[in-house]
């Protein structure tokens, strides 16, 4: 019995060292090989930077609102997606009417909330002078 949980304490030890050492090597190397003088010159050490690029305009923008409708809708129809995965692998085992009626009212439901929103206009992308405008 010992020797089943030394054999389990070194697993873990190993798994510890393992991830630690993941995190903390990138790091290192970071350090070492990343390049010094980059952005000191022309004063530029404030400057934000993405892939090297000196940027144009500014740096600092508003996203429409529109794109977190779409991320939620994305969100919440996967969810749905997930709840439905389970259903399907159980049916075959044990078929019946009324789980099937509580799968066809699930997606009914589902259905409906897709019609709501294509008529409340969710899905039309409008640009930020349209949203002024009304």
């Amino acid at each position: 019995m010992e020797t089943e949980a030394l054999v389990d304490l070194i697993y873990v030890l190993a798994f510890f060292l393992g991830g630690l050492t993941l995190a903390v090597v990138p790091m290192l190397l970071s350090l070492l090989l990343a390049p010094r003088r980059t952005r000191t010159m022309g004063r530029k050490t404030l400057q934000a930077i993405e892939c090297g690029v000196e940027p144009i305009g500014p740096t600092w923008i508003r996203y429409g609102v529109v794109y977190y409708l779409y991320a939620l809708i994305f969100v919440a129809f996967s969810v749905d997606v997930l709840f439905l995965l389970p259903v399907a692998a159980v049916y075959n085992e044990t078929p019946g009417w009324l789980d099937l009626a509580e799968v066809i009212l699930f997606i009914g439901i589902l259905a409906l909330i897709i019609v709501y929103a294509w008529r409340k206009g969710v899905f039309s992308w409008k640009t930020g002078q349209e949203y002024r405008r009304g």
